[in-house]
């Protein structure tokens, strides 16, 4: 039940009533809700005490879905309508999901949207909806350990989320009837905790490993500031991907075949992940398996044995970590401290590997399963205003470059990655062609000199430019990231005022590995990438001035004699030839040819066209009063 404040009519409230908001870690394995009660954050268990609350729904032909515990219990018995790692799937399209392989026990419906949609018994489910029933779940939990309605909420995301993804999550906080306060990187809430818990000063690493993704920032915190100096990840690398690796050994061992059904794939995966956190605080453990008709069958899994299934996972968390130190300039004994996150780094593999890495042991204080839940509540806490005084400021940056396309089919960068948000920055652009009166604006997202080589984000058309020479319209293209990465993208043409913009909400998110893909790739073919837009630039360069000189010819060549003409003739044929080939050195000097040939006849049109002008007037026309400005 609400409770209502009580103060006397004409009266402001009590200075000490506080208005509740949460925190919301929302989970690709496990979810958590946290409020900050008494100047304490804390995560919020439901009726049995249990704080996690299991990233699983379980649809029903009729009646409420079950979320939690109640659907993980049964979900070997009914997998085609329990979803669990549903975090996977969110801001992904048809095709992505395809791509993701067999590991994922369900059906998906064959129908038109770009958003995957999930076969149930209660009819085809998108990831927005699920996710949408764990966060109501979290929200009534909170609710009732409250005493009061919870509407606000900060939900954490991982770092390497991008716009689709993050606006999906937003989605399903709407669904759910939660107002987001912020979309906050889990990374930098998991540094919120420790900061304000310990007042560190210095760079510290966040490695952040849960059940489907994976984070590595570094932050630099001092005296209430979290900068994050740079991030990287992989958007499917997570605990699930361990438990994957023990269950096809398990199917190797027990002479299980490829074509499980359902049922037994959920046993598998349930077995596995058993066994995976039994290990995490003993050397070995047994398993036990029922085969149908083959009968039992019993084994043990060493820590050492495990140590050997998911070591080329951990692994692969390596290279990310190295590019960020690289990013930010630093080296790794230059960092303070390493902050552990997500459950899979209790595997004391996981935290071998990291030592090794930073050379220094990790900090595991809190809980890692419940930090980045505290530290949302502690930034839930601020933003509804009950801490006024704090000072602290959070500096998250984008994971890729936003810029536009331009002639040539090149990329001008307007905000580079590992940029801090929230950010507005504009460039200004002008025409091609003389009489332009429209434009169209073509936003992209990637390292790559080339729009082929990035992707693309969004279209959209600026209209009613003033004709005008090309090159003479100037048109403000502005970037305005908020504090939740959401990307809007507006043009205006300044002499006019005219205006046009979009908001970048695409319908599907990058695929799994994109980003690190097009991070390595920018690195990979940088020389390339260097060389393919010069080339571009000088064939531009070399388009306009043939246009130009094509059209000065046409308009006064009679200002030329015919030993000219034949010269800037020559010369612009050169020109065209060098455009149609693949060097830029030989375009660049093709171009200077021609400036030198048209030198003569520029200035000449130049004075032909002052006398045109003249022509009628008086000289004493022209002259300036010395009190009177110039028009």
């Amino acid at each position: 039940m609400a409770l209502f404040q009580i103060s006397e009519p004409g009266q402001t409230p009590a200075p000490h009533a506080r208005r509740y908001a949460v925190g919301i870690d929302l989970g690709t394995t496990n979810s958590l809700v946290a409020c900050v009660r008494s100047g304490v954050a804390e995560t919020l268990p439901d009726e049995q005490g249990r704080h996690l609350l299991p990233s699983v729904v379980r649809y029903l032909a009729e009646g409420e879905p079950i979320v939690g515990h109640a659907a993980i219990a049964v979900a070997h018995e009914d997998p085609l309508n329990t979803i669990a790692s549903v975090k996977r799937l969110m801001g992904r399209g048809i095709e992505d999901v395809r791509k993701l392989g067999q590991s994922l026990p369900y059906e998906f419906s064959r129908g038109d949207s770009a958003m995957p949609r999930i076969r149930t018994a209660a009819g085809d489910q998108s990831p927005v909806a699920v996710s949408a029933e764990i966060l109501k779940k979290l929200k009534l939990r909170a609710t009732k350990t409250l005493g009061a309605d919870i509407a606000d909420a900060v939900i954490t995301v991982p770092a390497y989320f991008d716009d689709a993804q993050r606006q999906a999550t937003k989605d399903a906080a709407r669904l759910a009837s939660l107002n987001v306060l912020r979309l906050l990187n889990e990374p930098t809430a998991a540094a919120i905790a420790y900061g304000l818990d310990k007042n560190p000063q210095g760079i510290y690493a966040v490695y952040d490993l849960g059940g489907g993704t994976f984070d590595i920032s570094l932050l630099r915190l001092n005296r209430g500031v979290f900068e994050v100096l740079a991030t990287a990840g992989d958007s499917a690398l997570g605990g699930d991907d361990m438990d994957h690796a023990i269950a096809e050994w398990i199917m190797r061992e027990a002479g299980i075949q490829d074509d499980a059904d359902h049922r037994q794939l959920r046993r598998l995966l349930r077995d596995a992940r058993a066994a995976k956190e039994a290990l995490t605080q003993t050397e070995r453990t047994s398993l036990h398996l029922q085969r149908g008709y083959q009968g039992a069958w019993e084994s043990v899994l060493t820590r050492d044995q495990l140590n050997g299934l998911i070591d080329p996972l951990i692994d692969r968390t390596l290279p990310p970590c190295k590019r960020v130190l690289r990013d930010a300039g630093i080296r790794a004994n230059d960092i303070d401290g390493v902050v552990l996150v997500g459950g899979a780094t209790r595997i004391p593999r996981v935290r071998e590997k990291v030592l090794q890495f930073f050379g220094r042991e990790p900090l595991a204080d809190i809980d890692p399963d419940k930090v980045v839940a505290i530290g949302a509540a502690l930034q839930a806490d601020i933003l509804v205003g009950n801490k006024r005084d704090d000072e602290m400021l959070l500096l998250d940056v984008i994971p890729l470059s936003l810029g536009i396309e331009i002639m040539g089919g090149m990329v001008e960068k307007i905000i580079p990655r590992n940029t801090t948000i929230p950010i507005a920055k504009g460039q200004d652009f002008t025409t091609f062609k003389d009489g332009q009166t429209a434009l169209l604006i073509h936003v992209v997202q990637g390292e790559r000199e080339l729009v082929a080589d990035c992707r693309s984000l969004a279209r959209f058309e600026l209209h009613g430019i003033p004709p005008m020479v090309a090159g003479a319209a100037r048109i403000r293209v502005s970037f305005q990231i908020d504090a939740d990465g959401l990307l809007g993208v507006s043009a205006k043409e300044l002499t006019k005022g005219v205006e046009s913009s979009v908001v970048v909400k695409p319908s599907y998110g990058l695929t799994d590995n994109e980003i690190e893909r097009m991070l390595r790739e920018s690195i990979a073919y940088a020389r390339e990438d260097e060389q393919a837009r010069s080339l571009r630039e000088q064939q531009v360069g070399a388009d306009r001035l043939i246009e130009a000189v094509q059209a000065a010819l046409a308009a006064d060549g009679t200002l030329l004699d015919t030993a000219e003409r034949t010269e800037i003739d020559r010369a612009l044929e050169n020109l065209k030839a060098a455009r149609a080939g693949n060097e830029a050195a030989r375009i660049k000097q093709a171009v200077k040819a021609l400036d030198a040939a048209t030198q003569a006849f520029a200035g000449r049109r130049m004075d032909a066209n002052i006398r045109k002008a003249l022509a009628g007037h008086k000289v004493d026309e022209f002259s300036v009063s010395p009190d009177k400005t110039p028009s």
